[in-house]
């Protein structure tokens, strides 16, 4: 990355750790007299955020130069990614999280390496239907289930 980019962005994630940290003190605590309440969560979340962005923020000061010359970007993958992320979450609800994140991985992939077909569906299958089976089946979760057609 750039030093100009990563420092823009150190100080972007370190004002949304802030505001995470900030919004957490609003919510109210537990009713249930403990110490560990419901904002806790989100207060820890932001305390780290801050602290890694302010890693990242000094670590900028230790570059050497800007790379950014050699770089050459990459705008038809990132808007591939993109089109296929905000496609995935269109279609979470209508197809169900196993087809649609098995398809989002699976675009991903072979946008980001081209070939490689087998390890990439193998992969992106393996995720997409342990995840599910993981969060909704053990531990009781919600997520969208396949389609009825």
């Amino acid at each position: 990355m750039s030093k100009t980019f990563d420092r823009y962005a150190s100080i972007v994630f370190l004002l949304i750790g802030l505001l995470f940290v900030i919004e957490s003190q609003k919510i109210s605590d537990s009713a249930y007299g403990s110490s560990v309440g419901p904002k806790i969560f989100p207060m820890w979340l932001g305390m780290i955020l801050i602290l890694l962005s302010l890693r990242l923020l000094f670590e900028t000061f230790k570059y050497k130069s800007e790379t950014t010359a050699g770089m050459k970007l990459q705008y038809k993958k990132f808007l591939i990614i993109i089109g296929s992320a905000v496609l995935y979450a269109f279609l979470l609800e209508m197809v169900g999280y196993v087809i649609s994140t098995f398809l989002f991985l699976l675009i991903s992939f072979q946008t980001m390496e081209r070939g490689r077909l087998l390890p990439s569906f193998i992969i992106a299958a393996a995720f997409s239907f342990g995840i599910y089976y993981l969060f909704a089946k053990l531990l009781g979760g919600s997520l969208p289930g396949f389609p009825v057609f």
